[in-house]
């Protein structure tokens, strides 16, 4: 099967939520793998270090992944009640904060991983709440 045929197969067996989340799980995925050695490193040049070796690319697409929630939500056919558009727009500024923290080499992709968590746990239907 060609790649076009499987993206329009995969466009018509799965809702958009479906795809945001499984997109969402895939980028969460990969910046999981690094959190515990980025936000424990002491020093700013390990971190520069890691996010040289590919962890920028990740972070910078779950970035983008966000600004094009916040886009879809400032649009007036958006659906959603207001509330929770306005909640997680402002989840998503937050995000931009948080990204150009991580991106100039300070400590939290952990604390974009965890957002992500609890965004694909929305996704997914589940109620919000402490984890474990």
């Amino acid at each position: 099967m060609s790649i076009a045929a499987y993206k329009r197969t995969i466009r018509e067996s799965e809702s958009p939520r479906q795809i945001e989340r499984r997109v969402f799980l895939r980028v969460t995925g990969e910046m999981e793998k690094h959190t515990a050695e980025f936000d424990g490193a002491t020093k700013k040049l390990v971190r520069s270090e890691l996010l040289a070796k590919g962890l920028r690319g990740v972070v910078a697409e779950n970035l983008k992944l966000w600004s094009t929630i916040k886009h879809d939500l400032s649009q007036p056919e958006n659906g959603l009640p207001i509330q929770l558009k306005a909640g997680l727009i402002s989840l998503a500024l937050f995000v931009e904060r948080q990204t150009a923290i991580v991106l100039g080499g300070g400590a939290g992709l952990g604390t974009l991983v965890t957002i992500n968590q609890s965004l694909i746990a929305g996704l997914s239907g589940a109620q919000p709440g402490p984890r474990g």
